[in-house]
């Protein structure tokens, strides 16, 4: 068997995660003024815009989208087994994907531990030409999330810092109904101001 079947499967997380993020619902801060967007909250701050991602067939919200510091950062938090973490097998999973679309990988160290920085194919309105991406990902207390880095962020070491902190101020609300490991925790649209 190849090497990539006995990948280990325990959680990959900075070993600073529950003190500098991503947070567990029960790390954050509660007087802090999130924005709740049901799986995961975000802390505004200044020049961030939020976009929801929404796949078509389904009406749900699949993404978060986060522009900021001339780069984005797309989150998606799913759930996932108390003790086993998924970052090791999504990284592959990636991979393959990335292949398969006829981009470039590779795997490297990164502040939040494995990452991949990739190579892949701009939307056609763009014409043809490969595009850098960062896929970051932390495994947390019964959940996981994923990053994908684009824009500056992805090759400016002070724009790729600026979006590590807001990837690590992210706060995942996992919540306590059973879920199938891989399963995206829902996500919903922020409640206006003045709505309670």
């Amino acid at each position: 068997m190849t090497e990539e079947n006995t990948q280990p499967t325990s959680k990959s997380a900075p070993t600073s995660r529950p003190t500098d993020g991503p947070f567990d619902e029960a790390e954050a801060n509660p007087v802090r003024p999130y924005i709740d967007l049901g799986g995961i909250k975000i802390l505004p701050r200044e020049g961030l815009n939020l976009r929801l991602e929404v796949e078509e067939q389904s009406k749900r919200i699949v993404a978060v989208g986060l522009d900021y510091a001339d780069s984005t950062l797309q989150v998606q938090p799913f759930a996932a087994p108390r003790t086993l973490g998924l970052w090791h097998e999504t990284r592959m999973q990636l991979v393959d994907q990335v292949r398969q679309q006829g981009g470039r990988v590779e795997e490297r160290e990164g502040p939040l531990g494995k990452e991949l920085l990739a190579e892949v194919p701009g939307p056609a309105s763009e014409g043809s030409s490969l595009q850098l991406a960062r896929f970051i990902g932390v495994d947390g207390p019964r959940w996981f999330l994923r990053g994908v880095i684009g824009g500056a962020a992805a090759s400016d070491p002070e724009a790729a810092g600026r979006i590590e902190d807001l990837f690590r101020s992210v706060v995942v609300v996992r919540g306590n109904s059973p879920m199938p490991p891989r399963d995206l925790i829902p996500l919903k649209m922020p409640a206006t101001p003045g709505s309670a």
